[in-house]
């Protein structure tokens, strides 16, 4: 029995709809019960620990994602969430946890880096068997907003020809579905990403709008005017500054290697 988190999230729809097409025995986490996911679910919360045992009473095999970076002057909520689901499931017999982390991962990085790579290593030192999913930036980021958009629909970001091989969702889900599904393949470490790496420039033509390029202050400051902290307004410049350095340019072989085939491309992400 599978467990899946996040799962009704941009990669847990997906990794839904596959387990389901692979006529897999799994059930879903979820917050509220959700009439339109048609599978079997579980309400439960992350922070209600009690909740995640409950849901964790069966199952061998977790997808472990949900979570992210929330402005905060303190450790970021998600650690300590995703560490207390690591232990449920020890506690549980659960054998193998498939989970979501990020490319970068690092100690001391900031936002999801760094909360990552805390939830990397308590993983890792665990009894459990465990693969890492390090996927580059979501396609699904320039569907759902995700804050990369002014108010007229320009896509924004900092200055420069800087480029990022986003990954389609789709293309995530399928490899965890692979490592769910089929015998553990020793505990490992996946980067993902897409097929090629775009600029704002090409992505934005793709797109059909405009581009609002930024310096690192005028980033900050857009920030803080919607009412986020300065130090949490710092953090993502930083990231966005590791970004237009190149962290996220590279592609790999990671979806050919778990799939057997290659990643969509941002057009095919497009046509849906």
């Amino acid at each position: 029995m599978i467990l899946v988190t996040g799962a009704t999230g941009s990669i847990g729809r997906h990794l839904v709809r596959r387990l389901t097409d692979h006529n897999v025995q799994f059930k879903a986490l979820v917050r509220h019960d959700h009439a339109d996911l048609d599978c079997d679910r579980v309400v439960g919360d992350f922070d209600n620990p009690a909740s995640i045992a409950r849901a964790l009473k069966g199952v061998d095999r977790l997808f472990l994602n949900g979570g992210g970076a929330i402005p905060t002057d303190g450790p970021q909520p998600m650690v300590r969430q995703q560490v207390t689901a690591i232990d449920a499931a020890i506690t549980a017999g659960v054998s193998t946890i498939v989970k979501v982390s990020v490319w970068g991962a690092k100690p001391g990085g900031k936002l999801a880096e760094g909360a990552h790579w805390e939830i990397e290593q308590h993983l890792k030192s665990s009894s459990l068997a465990w693969s890492l999913l390090q996927p580059s930036g979501f396609m699904q980021n320039f569907r759902t907003g995700a804050g990369t958009f002014t108010d007229d629909g320009a896509l924004i970001g900092l200055a420069g020809d800087w480029r990022v091989s986003y990954i389609d969702a789709f293309d995530i889900a399928a490899c965890a579905a692979e490592l769910l599904i089929s015998p553990h393949r020793g505990n490992d470490t996946y980067v993902l990403t897409g097929p090629e790496a775009l600029t704002q420039a090409e992505i934005a033509k793709k797109l059909g709008i405009g581009t609002l390029d930024l310096t690192e202050s005028e980033m900050a400051s857009r920030l803080t005017g919607l009412g986020l902290p300065a130090a949490f307004a710092a953090d993502v410049v930083e990231l966005w500054r590791e970004v237009a350095a190149g962290s996220l340019s590279a592609t790999t072989d990671g979806v050919q290697h778990l799939t057997g085939r290659g990643p969509r491309s941002f057009d095919e992400f497009l046509e849906g």
